[in-house]
């Protein structure tokens, strides 16, 4: 999947979802730190990459106001448990295609 991470994104995570054959670029790759949330969208657009953000109210509601996107997956963040994010990051990409979905990946519940 064409992925696009956004500046507050985990790094650790975005190097474990490359491993697991995600093509991702950071906002940092891109010279676009700083940038506001619906620039972020729209470059993502741009260049066909869904967004990758820990930011799940603003980007939420860019999807809600009809922003146009190539897709959004917000992920709890979850600084102790890279990996384990990656994979549930990577099972609920299989499958997908770029499109205007928006989706939210939660860390588990504790027992």
């Amino acid at each position: 999947m064409l992925l696009y991470a956004d500046e507050d994104f985990s790094l650790p995570v975005v190097e474990e979802l490359r491993r697991l054959g995600h093509d991702v670029v950071t906002v940092q790759e891109d010279g676009l730190r700083g940038t506001p949330d619906r620039g972020i969208l729209a470059r993502a657009h741009a260049l066909g990459r869904a967004v990758l953000t820990h930011n799940r109210r603003h980007f939420e509601r860019l999807d809600k106001q009809g922003a146009p996107h190539s897709g959004i997956l917000t992920a709890t963040h979850d600084p102790r448990h890279y990996a384990a994010l990656s994979i549930r990051i990577h099972t609920t990409l299989i499958g997908l295609s770029p499109g205007r979905w928006c989706i939210r990946v939660n860390r588990p519940a504790k027992p």
